[in-house]
């Protein structure tokens, strides 16, 4: 039910930071995150315990699209990478603290409550931070309130650079009020650009899932220990370490995204990933043809390291930030929230499907299977994902014009 309700939160989540801004969108989410961490670890029946993991579910998904918007109008072209990938550090970083703190919990009375009440924790904290930060300056003037975004943009700047983006941005809210039109979904699929830069945007999103991070992260202890180790603190230490190492290999991708690349980084991702899966498949493959040889199960073990070592600094965070910058202005919160609803979905299909696929094909069946999307996923990024390190927002839209004027000349000649 929490994945369900980050499908619904990040489909509702564009429309939501368009009409509240960033910031209320943020404050907005902690709050629904609090109340069903409460509800969940007070929850007298299942019934209960269901809708607080339906209303955790929501704030995640509407914070999914909102942190990395807010981020992306915030920081300047060439460091918008590093700090859109640092929010997804602080994912993958409080992913490997769960996995700490529920270590702690497992000896404490009324286990479950404490693990699940604690997440509540993390998100009053943020609530009372965002107190005190400011709006994006992007959707301030688009709301016509150019003091405050002024007054934003002065921490940002230094006063040369200051004049320039003023100016640009109150020409871009000129542009966009002579509009006068309020963005919806389909206005996303009349547009050729648009629809262009949504496939990428919607296809990076889609193959961050379906090459398998969500079932490394969420079945890791399950994985390791179907691969022949059966020891539940063994299996535990393990997952540690797996969860480390996701949270230590993005860390390496906030220093290469902004320097190799966002498209070079996705394909050296997903080329290790590839290599990783086939290593895991194979190591799982003979691990249950001789389930005693627990070298075998070593072999599974490297091969899912690997995979969370390439996987961390490439495919990890550049759909995330590629999301943040590929879209123009007024149709950045809306496409947002369609990606990552995307990502939602394809994270709860993979995850409900896992265990069923691997009961019909086996495990190393499964990986052989991943390991095939995989290799879509890079001839995806390979076709069509352009490279955006260092662009501004507006050199990114001419990207999608000259494609739409590309095909649109190919169709002419055809």
């Amino acid at each position: 039910m929490a994945l369900v309700g980050a499908i619904i939160g990040a489909s509702t989540g564009g429309w939501i930071n368009d009409v509240f801004g960033r910031k209320k969108a943020t404050l907005s989410a902690d709050v629904v995150f609090i109340i069903g961490s409460i509800i969940m670890a007070a929850a007298p029946d299942a019934y209960v315990l269901i809708f607080g993991r339906l209303l955790v579910g929501l704030g995640v998904g509407v914070a999914s699209v909102t942190a990395h918007v807010y981020i992306a109008e915030s920081s300047p072209a060439e460091i918008r990478g590093s700090l859109v990938s640092t929010n997804v550090l602080m994912i993958t970083g409080g992913q490997f603290l769960s996995y700490l703190i529920n270590l702690v919990f497992t000896e404490v009375p009324g286990t479950w409550r404490w693990m699940l009440g604690f997440a509540g924790l993390p998100a009053v904290i943020q609530f009372f931070v965002m107190l005190c930060m400011p709006e994006s300056p992007r959707w301030l003037f688009r709301k016509n309130r150019k003091a405050e975004a002024i007054s934003v943009l002065t921490n940002i700047y230094n006063y040369e650079r200051l004049v320039d983006q003023i100016d640009y941005l109150t020409a871009l809210c000129d542009q966009e009020h002579q509009k006068q039109k309020t963005i919806r979904i389909m206005d996303v699929f009349r547009s050729k650009e648009i629809r262009i830069a949504f496939f990428v945007g919607a296809g990076l999103q889609g193959f961050q899932q379906l090459s398998g991070i969500g079932i490394v992260t969420y079945y890791s202890h399950t994985i390791i220990e179907m691969v022949g180790f059966n020891s539940n603190q063994l299996a535990l230490l393990l997952s540690l370490i797996v969860a480390g190492m996701n949270a230590a290999g993005t860390i390496v991708g906030i220093y290469l995204i902004d320097h190799a690349g966002r498209r070079k980084l996705a394909l050296t991702s997903l080329s290790g990933a590839i290599v990783a899966l086939a290593i895991l498949s194979a190591g799982s493959h003979l691990q249950a043809s001789e389930p005693t040889n627990r070298t075998y199960g070593w072999i599974a073990i490297i091969g899912l390291a690997l995979y969370i070592l390439f996987f961390a600094p490439g495919m990890g965070p550049v759909p995330w930030t590629m999301n943040s910058e590929i879209y123009p202005e007024e149709f950045r919160a809306v496409c947002g929230g369609m990606s990552a609803t995307v990502n939602w979905s394809c994270r709860l299909i993979m995850s409900m499907g896992f265990l069923s696929i691997s009961d019909a094909v086996g495990l190393d069946g499964s990986f052989v299977i991943l390991c095939v999307l995989a290799v879509v996923g890079f001839f995806f990024v390979l076709f069509f994902v352009p490279e955006t390190k260092g662009l501004t927002f507006e050199e990114v839209e001419l990207i999608w014009k000259r494609r739409a004027l590309h095909k649109a000349f190919l169709s002419e000649l055809l």
